[in-house]
């Protein structure tokens, strides 16, 4: 994933935790819009979410946040 998702992904798991704690999960919707403007990103997304990590459809903000921080 390019940097510009990353940075995009930490703001929203930062946001949620702040919003709802350190408990709050999320799926990888959470970092699009409620319309696909941008399929190819939201698959590579999805790719790297559901193949490469192997996740659950929600998984804790904090855990991603540290996954994509590190990848």
């Amino acid at each position: 994933m390019d940097k510009q998702i990353r940075k995009k992904i930490i703001e929203v798991c930062d946001s949620k935790i702040l919003s709802k704690g350190e408990n709050v999960g999320l799926s990888f919707y959470a970092f699009f819009k409620n319309k696909n403007d941008n399929p190819k990103l939201l698959m590579e997304v999805a790719t790297w979410w559901i193949e490469e990590n192997e996740l659950d459809h929600f998984e804790k903000a904090v855990k991603i946040k540290e996954m994509v921080k590190f990848k």
